[in-house]
């Protein structure tokens, strides 16, 4: 399964040929289009950190992971059918984030931004805020590489093809998921945005299982998520209107 990553033949065939490159670059604009959503996820995911330094390390960090799991994942693609579970625990995961995000989290606003009360693992395990982060992003990236390397896999058989275009298409993914990061610190209204989109992936990722087989087009995630920013922006608007109102 693994032997075409190892053939140095085959690298620098794909390497020479423009039309290969071209399968790359659709690959890339395809990987891209199918992990809008887990650039969503990620950017939500790091928003538990108290800093913009650790949330960007932790994406840096969860970006070698998620290469390392790719290539293991494109050896063994056609038997990716079968992990129809690991979509069950991924959207039952997002659900819960949404949950904890509304429901769960209490508020303190008195209480210094850079402090947090340990949670378990902090306390048993001794795993910090940090790395459950980092192990959070992997494991999004697991749940999300199943649908981008099928998708890629029958664009082009070459797993050398795929590897390199999803490697590229990881990396604009994380960039992208920078930039919301940025916006959120920008327009606290993101954060909240954000979790109600989770809501709505963990939704898709379920009914994505072979049992119920509803598959809901990215570019319907893709409409939701640019009508979901207007409103988002109207409401920040909106508030920040009220803002002077209120200090008078």
């Amino acid at each position: 399964m693994y032997g075409p990553f190892f053939d140095l033949h085959n690298w620098a065939t794909v390497i020479e040929s423009g039309e290969d490159w071209l399968i790359i670059l659709s690959l890339v604009v395809m990987e891209c289009m199918l992990s809008v959503d887990n650039a969503v996820v990620l950017a939500a995911q790091t928003q538990s950190l108290p800093n913009k330094v650790e949330q960007e390390k932790s994406l840096f960090y969860g970006l070698f992971g998620a290469y390392i799991f790719r290539f293991l994942v494109i050896g063994i693609g056609v038997y990716l059918i079968d992990f129809w579970w690991i979509k069950v625990l991924g959207a039952g995961y997002l659900f819960y984030l949404f949950l904890k995000h509304f429901f769960f989290s209490k508020k303190q606003p008195t209480e210094a931004p850079t402090k947090h009360k340990e949670n378990a693992l902090e306390k048993h395990l001794h795993i910090s805020r940090f790395w459950q982060v980092v192990i959070s992003i992997e494991l999004m990236d697991i749940v999300f590489s199943i649908d981008s390397v099928l998708a890629s896999l029958a664009v082009s058989s070459n797993p050398v093809i795929v590897l390199i275009g999803g490697m590229i298409g990881i990396l604009a993914m994380r960039g992208i998921a920078e930039m919301i990061m940025g916006l959120m610190s920008k327009i606290p209204e993101l954060n909240g945005m954000a979790y109600f989109l989770i809501l709505f992936i963990s939704i898709k990722l379920f009914l994505s299982i072979p049992a119920i087989d509803i598959e809901i087009p990215n570019l319907v995630f893709v409409g939701v998520l640019i009508g979901a920013i207007i409103v988002t922006l109207i409401i920040h608007q909106i508030n920040n209107n009220r803002a002077p109102k209120s200090k008078k």
